[in-house]
C-alpha cells in the first residue's frame, strides 16, 4: 500500500534472466537460482504452450516459425514486465529486436555453452524443428548465428562446459546482489563480461544432466 504523499516503489524488474542455445540449461539451473535468491522461476517455453494449448513442437508444425515467434516475443514480454524472478527464454527468442531493446540494461545471464557439449545435452537423434535435415549441421549454424547476439545481451557469461548444474547456479547466485532497477545501468559484477548489453530444457531437475525433449525451443 502507498502511504498518501509518497511515491510508490518502481517497479522490480527480473532477478536473472537466463539466455543460451539449446542445451544450455536454462530449465535446470532457472529454478535452482530461483530457489536460492527465494523468488519464481518462469519458463516462456511453458507460457506459449499455455497460451496455444498445444506444445512448441506442434505450434512450429502446424502454424509456423513466424506464429511461434509472434507468440514468443509476447510470452517474453509479459515475463519480463510482470515478473520479479527469474525468467528463462528459449534459445532463439533473442533474435527479435524488439526482444533485444527489451532486455537491454536488464539482469541477462548468458549460460555459455560449446558446440561438443551443446550437441550431447539435446541429443542428435530427437526430433527438432529447427534441426531437420542435418541436426548437427543446423546446430552448428544456429549457434553460429545467436553466439554473438547472447555475448551482445549478457550482464554475465557464465559457462556450462564440464560444470553441474549445481556449480553454476552457486556461480550466477555470487555474482548477483541485486536486480538493477528497470531502465538503470546494471552494475558488472566481477567475473562478468565487459562486452555491453548486447534456450531450455538442456538438463533434467533436480540439477542432474539430461536430454531435452522435443518441444523445447529451439
Amino acid at each position: 500500500m502507498t502511504v498518501p504523499g509518497q511515491a510508490a516503489a518502481a517497479p522490480r524488474g527480473p532477478a536473472a534472466i537466463l539466455i543460451g542455445p539449446p542445451g544450455a540449461g536454462k530449465s535446470t539451473v532457472g529454478p535452482l537460482l530461483a530457489a536460492r535468491l527465494g523468488v519464481g522461476f518462469v519458463d516462456t517455453d511453458d507460457r506459449i504452450e499455455a497460451a496455444a494449448g498445444k506444445p512448441v513442437g506442434d505450434i512450429f508444425v502446424e502454424d509456423g516459425e513466424p506464429a511461434f515467434r509472434a507468440l514468443e516475443r509476447e510470452a517474453v514480454a509479459q515475463a519480463v514486465a510482470a515478473h520479479d524472478g527469474v525468467i528463462g527464454l528459449g534459445g532463439g527468442a533473442v533474435l527479435d529486436p524488439g526482444t533485444q531493446q527489451l532486455l537491454a540494461g536488464l539482469p541477462v545471464v548468458y549460460l555459455a555453452t560449446g558446440f561438443a557439449t551443446a550437441a550431447k545435452r539435446v541429443g542428435m537423434d530427437v526430433p527438432r524443428p529447427l534441426l531437420l535435415g542435418n541436426p548437427r549441421a543446423r546446430l552448428k549454424a544456429l549457434l553460429g548465428q545467436r553466439l554473438p547476439v547472447y555475448e551482445k545481451l549478457a550482464w554475465i557469461t557464465v559457462p556450462t562446459d564440464g560444470r553441474d548444474p549445481d556449480e553454476i547456479t552457486a556461480d550466477i547466485e555470487a555474482q548477483i546482489t541485486r536486480p538493477p532497477q528497470r531502465g538503470g545501468q546494471p552494475r558488472r559484477p566481477a567475473g562478468g563480461r565487459e562486452g555491453g548489453g548486447g534456450g531450455g530444457r538442456g538438463m533434467a531437475r533436480g540439477g542432474v544432466w539430461g536430454g531435452r525433449p522435443p518441444e523445447e525451443t529451439p
